[in-house]
């Protein structure tokens, strides 16, 4: 039994040392292995938690005494385990030669689990949103103004008006677009400061247009490469407010609570140190060290990773005392921004990485050209399997489909700035039209029409708007998505200085249809026709190529051609009834009327992409973005909370007065 025990508790110590580590990586990394690994880790350490407390109460049960006891600090990690860990103290007295280090390494375990759950506490839906809340605000005295207001207009007095909203944030007005690039500390330092402007957004309240008019000024006047950065930084104070101590640590109650845990471990050591171990295995004792020596350098791990992280660098950018003592705070910040830098032989990319900046991407064409074999498919679809009662509900409890189509199908492609520049170009540009509520509402509302109506290639696109006009969401999802995958198979005239429209355009129609078919809780604008839809038009497909591509050879762009060559004079609903939803055909239609515009068809093509993804990203509820920041985030993130920042949100409307009495 104490053999298990000794492991018990190395194990846990390695779990610990592991989680602090590699914790951070599940905001920067979506792949489903690293969030499997992270989360059984999160499990086996509470095991081995109840497990290692269940041999020490058997033991002292048994009437046998050692030094187990010491261990507890490594496995309280549940309310459960402080009452058995208080057990197990009051069970080894009197004889408990190790009461004096136990107690201390008890006060701060118990220091340490209760930052954890104040943490979780703050982090609750309920708690957030009442700390968000703005003190109650009656606004100004309605009835002394109009008494004002109708006195003045008596006495023949011009009532003022009141001044227009100005902007409260003054660091970098003025200037081109572009002609100051932000430094780092620069980029947290905005980060925070919309942060803490901007987190009430994670529980639906609502801004005024004086907040929308200061961060239209500054995101508007930035180039698109520092938006995104401040933005990605934003998004990792939203990740760490929701999913770790970070609000709890960085406050001054949670630096005394940080220092008596480490205090309370070295005291525990030192005790344990000078102790008569006259008794003692010596065995026992060197892992006691051992586990001493560990706790204190993980618990130096974690201060490193306090003092170099965005919070830290924030908190002294906007402290006074920071104001007062420039020199030395910045000397500081410096340090650790080239401590964090990937050119420093002490690079810890865990803390400057903050965001997976992967586009994952879901071809139809391609994944159903390069479909399983079908004794596949029955074997991973619950609705094909054929397997005794027993075998078959154990099955159901493994998602072998998905895991299957995400081995073969899914693929990955880097963020690139060519493609941060395109959003954020088409972004502000819409958001320079909305002037007021009901523009804004426009906006927002727009998928695809508001593009086509106001394109930059100033052509007419009247013959494409009834493919964003006349259908729902989804089927528009679907119908771009195709038709754009026809257009890139085929075009062989693309001038290269518009070649990057091309590009970006096939990553955005892979990565929206990767969205609605993988991840749906981000795409709630999609409803479950959108599926159906789905469905269909892959039944469509693969009947097609079974019937017209008999090579096994078969590529992308011969399935292309094919489909393009089937005669379309007439509308697929007509000939075919509405029976199925497949929008196949309905998309080629439309990759032909794209083709009449020749090399102009991309930029127009790229448009449309960004105004859909705008439009799934900013009806998806607040809530559901923030969930996703703890799988590795996604680029509908970033887009969700730049149209935030550009004012295309229906979460600003509150707005100023309009008389202001010169008795005020």
């Amino acid at each position: 039994m104490k053999l298990n025990l000794r492991w018990a508790i190395l194990t846990s110590l390695s779990l610990q040392l592991f989680l602090i580590v590699f914790a951070p990586i599940r905001k920067k990394r979506s792949s489903w292995w690293i969030s499997t690994l992270l989360w059984s880790a999160y499990l086996v350490a509470d095991w081995v938690a109840v497990y290692a407390f269940g041999l020490i109460s058997k033991a002292q049960i048994s009437g046998s005494t050692s030094e187990s006891q010491l261990w507890g600090r490594h496995l309280l990690s549940l309310l459960l385990h402080l009452a058995i860990a208080r057990l197990v103290i009051y069970r080894s007295l009197p004889s408990n030669k190790l009461i004096v280090p136990t107690i201390i390494l008890f006060i701060g375990a118990s220091n340490k689990y209760l930052g954890r759950t104040r943490a979780l506490y703050l982090a609750s839906f309920r708690i957030l949103r009442g700390s968000l809340l703005p003190s109650a605000n009656p606004g100004p005295n309605y009835a002394q103004i109009m008494e004002d207001y109708i006195a003045e207009e008596e006495a023949n007095i011009q009532p003022l008006k009141a001044p227009s909203p100005t902007a409260r944030h003054h660091s970098f007005q003025g200037g081109a677009e572009g002609e100051k690039i932000l430094d780092e500390r620069t980029v947290i330092k905005e980060a925070y400061f919309y942060f803490k402007m901007f987190q009430g957004l994670l529980v639906d309240l609502i801004f005024s247009f004086d907040v929308r008019d200061d961060s239209m000024q500054f995101f508007s006047s930035r180039t698109a490469k520092d938006a995104f950065r401040v933005i990605e930084a934003e998004l990792n104070f939203f990740y760490d407010l929701l999913y770790t101590k970070a609000t709890v640590v960085h406050c001054p109650s949670g630096y005394i609570f940080r220092a008596i845990t480490f205090g309370s471990i070295v005291a525990a050591f030192a005790s344990f140190y000078v102790l008569d171990k006259h008794g003692f295995h010596e065995y026992d004792v060197w892992i006691t060290h051992t586990l001493f020596l560990g706790a204190i350098g993980l618990e130096c791990v974690i201060y490193v990773m306090i003092l170099s992280s965005d919070w830290t660098i924030a908190k002294i950018e906007t402290s006074e005392k920071h104001r007062r003592s420039l020199f030395q705070g910045s000397i500081f910040i410096e340090f650790i921004l080239k401590f964090r830098s990937e050119r420093s032989p002490l690079a810890l990319h865990i803390l400057s990485d903050r965001w997976s900046k992967s586009v994952y991407q879901y071809n139809l064409i391609d994944s159903r050209l390069k479909r399983w074999p079908k004794w596949i498919e029955k074997l991973t679809d619950a609705r094909l399997r054929k397997w005794p009662k027993g075998i078959e509900e154990l099955l159901s409890l493994i998602p072998l489909g998905e895991l299957f189509h995400d081995l073969k199908f899914r693929r990955v492609e880097k963020y690139s700035e060519k493609l941060g520049e395109l959003v954020f170009d088409e972004l502000k540009r819409k958001a320079s039209f909305a002037s007021d509520l009901q523009n804004i509402k426009e906006m927002c509302a727009a998928r695809g029409k508001w593009a086509l109506e106001n394109t930059k290639t100033r052509r007419d696109c009247k013959d494409l708007l009834s493919a964003v006009h006349d259908v729902d969401y989804g089927e528009s999802l679907l119908l771009w998505h195709i038709a754009t995958e026809l257009c890139y198979n085929t075009d062989t005239d693309t001038d290269e200085s518009k070649n990057h429209h091309r590009e970006t355009s096939k990553v955005l129609s892979d990565y929206m249809l990767y969205l609605m078919i993988k991840q749906p809780g981000l795409m709630s604008a999609v409803a479950g026709i959108g599926q159906i839809r789905f469905q269909d038009t892959c039944a469509e497909l693969d009947r097609f190529f079974d019937e017209k591509l008999s090579n096994k050879n078969k590529t992308s762009k011969d399935a292309c051609q094919s489909l393009l060559s089937v005669p379309t004079e007439m509308k697929p609903g007509l000939v075919k009834g509405d029976t199925s939803k497949s929008a196949l055909f309905d998309a080629c239609i439309l990759a032909k009327v794209l083709g009449k515009f020749g090399e102009t068809k991309w930029v127009i093509v790229s448009e449309v992409w960004v105004e859909l993804l705008g439009y799934a990203a900013i009806h998806c509820r607040p809530y559901n973005h923030a969930r996703q920041l703890s799988k590795g985030g996604e680029l509908i993130n970033l887009v969700w909370l730049l149209m935030v920042h550009l004012g295309l949100s229906e979460q600003f409307q509150i707005g100023g007065g309009t008389i202001h009495t010169s008795m005020d």
